[in-house]
């Protein structure tokens, strides 16, 4: 067990002041070497049947190893389908239109160029917000660049709206 310790501290030495690179498996698939991480979920109005911006802020790590290509929200709870019709990026205080791709429940966001690690990303969505009030929960996975890319989950942003009638 010493020398499993040993061995593994040398090699943390040794790496520990070279650049970290995005993992990538003999098929191609390239990972996150340190994954972004899901800071906090936001709506600008929980009002029913509001125009509103969904704002969604993820941390890409400087140790990333590969730069942030693109994240997919799906919707995972809520009583009705919520569709969205725009979006953007503000990065290092720079604003950034996204392109959107939309299936059933999800959109994929796809940042161009892409994000580079060590950035703060604050994604805004448009949407109309839903008329039945509740708890709508939307899946955040971060894709890096590359052909073959694996998503992160990073888990679920939680934004709470109101049903008619309902009073703050």
């Amino acid at each position: 067990m010493r020398c499993i310790n040993i061995g593994l501290a040398l090699a943390m030495t040794i790496l520990g002041n070279q650049p970290l690179q995005a993992i990538q498996l003999a098929d191609g698939t390239s990972y996150f070497a340190e994954p972004p991480s899901l800071v906090k979920a936001i709506t600008t109005y929980r009002n029913p049947n509001v125009p509103s911006t969904y704002y969604f802020t993820l941390s890409l790590p400087a140790n990333a190893g590969v730069p942030l290509q693109s994240v997919i929200f799906k919707q995972g709870e809520g009583l009705e389908d919520i569709a969205f019709d725009g979006a953007e990026a503000e990065i290092a205080g720079k604003k950034q239109h996204l392109s959107l791709q939309m299936n059933h429940q999800s959109v994929s966001v796809i940042f161009d160029p892409p994000v580079a690690p060590g950035q703060t990303i604050k994604i805004g969505l448009n949407a109309i917000n839903p008329f039945y009030g509740g708890i709508y929960l939307f899946g955040v996975t971060a894709f890096p660049v590359g052909e073959k890319s694996h998503g992160q989950f990073l888990g679920y942003g939680r934004l709470q709206f109101s049903t008619p009638g309902d009073r703050f």
